[in-house]
């Protein structure tokens, strides 16, 4: 897959990275890793890698025990939240997470009005970003109303109201319908930012990035091209996340269209 580049993406580097739970366990064991601007990157590994407790480092939600992460050069720390959090935007796997106000409106314009972005500003913002979303005409919608995959948009169209120059995805494909994921990926092949990806489904993460980390027992064991470390099955093995039996079942498929 060709790289991208966008002039509105900023550098991720996170080196050394310790992370502990309260009761001892190491969730990031000296994790590093950077993200060029505007690069698209997938972070796999098996579930206790420490996936979805680096992503919460990206914006501060979680802060390190030890090392450190930097955003467009800004040391992600107390002082610095209100601006790194400017920048980075998560858009969380339960999409009832972030949704919480009556209407699809009211969510997309919760972010641009709490930046102190001025009523025409916050509209213009709200239509792009449900243009983006193909969710033109849902502005009065109860998000209560909406379907799993249109509350996942409208989550996304809340985080693309506030412009930020990362976005950061935790498991965007889990519990949608291969269409829904089909779509996902167009869309995040499109967004104008840098992108960091985690998931636990494999092949719409290829699809989507450029690059791959491949995370076990918190830290990068693997990181290259997507196609690269996709065919790697002797990394994927080690890490407990090989794919690769679902060709198999594709040969099948294949040739029982043939017979």
């Amino acid at each position: 897959m060709s790289g991208h580049t966008h002039t509105n993406g900023c550098v991720i580097d996170a080196t050394n990275l310790e992370y502990h739970y309260p009761d001892g366990r190491a969730a990031l064991n000296g994790l590093s890793l950077r993200v060029e601007a505007g690069e698209r990157v997938g972070i796999i590994g098996p579930s206790g890698a420490g996936k979805s407790t680096f992503l919460l480092h990206l914006n501060g939600v979680l802060l390190p025990q030890s090392g450190e992460v930097r955003v467009d050069g800004v040391k992600v720390e107390r002082a610095t939240l209100r601006q790194v959090r400017s920048r980075v935007g998560i858009v969380f796997q339960n999409p009832d997470d972030q949704l919480f106000t009556p209407t699809v409106e009211e969510d997309v314009a919760f972010g641009p009005l709490n930046m102190g972005c001025g009523s025409e500003e916050t509209r213009e913002r709200v239509t792009v970003a449900l243009r983006q979303m193909r969710l033109e005409g849902y502005e009065r919608r109860s998000t209560h109303d909406l379907s799993f995959g249109e509350k996942r948009r409208v989550a996304l169209a809340t985080v693309l109201a506030m412009r930020p120059r990362v976005i950061a995805f935790d498991e965007p494909f889990a519990n949608l319908d291969p269409a829904m994921v089909e779509q996902l990926v167009g869309i995040i092949r499109s967004l104008e930012a840098t992108v960091v990806l985690i998931s636990q489904e494999i092949l719409p993460a290829v699809a989507s990035v450029d690059r791959l980390a491949v995370l076990h027992e918190g830290r990068v064991a693997g990181v290259g091209p997507a196609l690269e470390i996709a065919a790697d099955r002797t990394l994927l093995r080690r890490c407990g996340i090989d794919f690769h039996y679902f060709a198999g079942v594709w040969e099948r498929i294949q040739n029982q269209r043939g017979a």
